[in-house]
């Protein structure tokens, strides 16, 4: 086994890091499905309050994408749909029966895999609502089915931090997880390939099917995100297409196709120092399921922000919201709200700093780094300084990408490389920006005019 080395990049040393234990947290009083998750999809409702669902009911279906259903991962009542802005539904909650009974789909053998064609396959993906599960490149929305793409990419190893472990997440599922590689292998006219660290390449978890091309990597985060793994294994070009999934997703998969039931649960991370140390460690959560349940206990006494996914490029949430489809981690970070006095003539012993601006960058290794929400400063006038180039391995100008976004000059973006990329992948660029540019909100921006233009 050959890794490949990713040098450029920056592991954030944080305190509150989770151990590998799991356990189990899959009591929950409501389950919250939250429909504006799914990017891009006009949903049309097919259910009501006070409705008798079960596990597997479709809960809503897309108006623009024919034949795609998403179906409830448990069985219940409806409690209550939260409408948003031009009654758009933000929440569908649920309160869970105690039966969870649950409507049967077809069950797939192995053989049952090997004999059904593309089509088919991809046919009860969208009916059963799992095809959201796979992410197309450009634009990382959901898989388009009428597009074959040339590989697909199995995310084992995201960097991140606090986000799970993949041979924890996956203990015991390993059958999931190769039924689901040989669905994929049926979906594409490519590889499929899995990219996980060097030190899992052996765990069994991860002991692929053998459809997969298996490759390593090592190195500071990035090194995890599947736009560096697509770069370093099979480049895009303009007008390739690439789907992408995660490990636990794909296992997701293999459970459907082989039991014949919605899944209804997943592997979260609790981590950050806003989280007691008892509590910081791998579950087993519903999906959907109460994020006030999961935390119960386990936060620290200041004001905290709930953050669902990494505390890069995760969203804020309040704990009244459920556990989201996408998301596999919960990171727990206290508020910043005080500003130091003179804070520019401060020497900075105890602050963290990128381009050495302060002393602590000298006397110390920055380990456990106890940061809050506060940004020290705000925007100002977006100027070159290089820090970008050290911690982007993607072979991409950040700078000059950025300000063709900013100057809606989509050609130039394009040029630029900009749909070989997602806004996570400059999460660690806005994260050391002295110019605090909101990156990731940008590029999100760049890529839904091209989307929209037309490339």
């Amino acid at each position: 086994m050959a890794a490949i080395t990713i040098n450029k990049g920056l592991d954030l040393k944080l305190a509150g890091a989770p151990t590998h234990d799991l356990e189990d947290a899959l009591k929950t009083p409501t389950v919250t499905i939250h429909p504006r998750e799914l990017d891009g999809v006009k949903v049309k409702l097919e259910v009501k309050e006070g409705d008798t669902i079960k596990r597997g009911s479709a809960l809503y279906s897309a108006k623009n994408v024919a034949g795609f259903t998403f179906r409830s991962p448990t069985a219940g009542t409806i409690k209550e749909i939260v409408r948003g802005k031009r009654r758009f539904p933000e929440k569908i909650i649920i309160e869970p029966s105690s039966s969870n009974e649950s409507e049967s789909f077809r069950k797939y053998t192995s053989h049952d895999i090997q004999a059904a064609n593309r089509d088919e396959l991809l046919a009860h993906l969208l009916d059963t609502g799992l095809l959201m599960l796979i992410r197309q490149r450009p634009f990382n929305k959901m898989a388009d089915m009428s597009v074959t793409p040339k590989s697909i990419f199995v995310n084992a190893m995201n960097t991140a931090p606090f986000t799970p472990h993949a041979a924890t997440a996956l203990k015991g599922r390993t059958e999931h997880f190769n039924a689901g590689i040989d669905i994929l292998h049926k979906l594409t006219s490519g590889p499929v390939n899995v990219c996980l660290h060097t030190a899992d390449f052996d765990a069994p978890e991860l002991s692929s099917s053998p459809r997969a091309k298996r490759h390593a990597f090592e190195g500071p985060h990035p090194s995890g995100n599947t736009s560096v793994h697509i770069e370093r294994v099979d480049p895009m070009a303009l007008r390739d297409t690439v789907w992408t999934i995660d490990a636990q997703q794909v296992a997701a998969i293999g459970q459907l196709f082989s039991e014949g039931e919605i899944p209804n649960t997943k592997v979260v991370c609790l981590g950050g120092h806003g989280i007691k140390p008892s509590g910081r460690k791998h579950y087993t959560v519903s999906i959907g399921g109460s994020l006030e349940s999961l935390l119960d206990g386990k936060l620290e006494d200041q004001e905290m922000r709930i953050i669902s996914g990494d505390v890069l490029s995760g969203s804020h949430v309040t704990i009244d919201q459920g556990i989201r489809v996408y998301d596999s981690a919960i990171t727990v970070i206290p508020e910043g709200r005080t500003r130091r006095f003179l804070g520019w003539m401060d020497p900075g012993y105890k602050l963290r700093s990128f381009s050495t601006a302060f002393i602590s960058t000298f006397i110390n290794d920055q380990k456990d780094w106890r940061l809050d929400t506060n940004a020290n400063g705000g925007h100002r006038a977006m100027v070159l300084t290089g820090y970008y180039d050290k911690v982007m391995p993607i072979d991409i100008m950040v700078d000059y990408v950025i300000r063709a976004v900013m100057a809606n000059d989509t050609d130039e973006a394009v040029k630029l490389g900009i749909l070989e990329t997602v806004p996570e992948d400059y999460a660690l660029c806005e994260f050391i920006c002295p110019c605090k540019t909101n990156m990731q909100a940008l590029i999100k921006q760049g890529l839904e005019m091209i989307e929209e233009e037309g490339i």
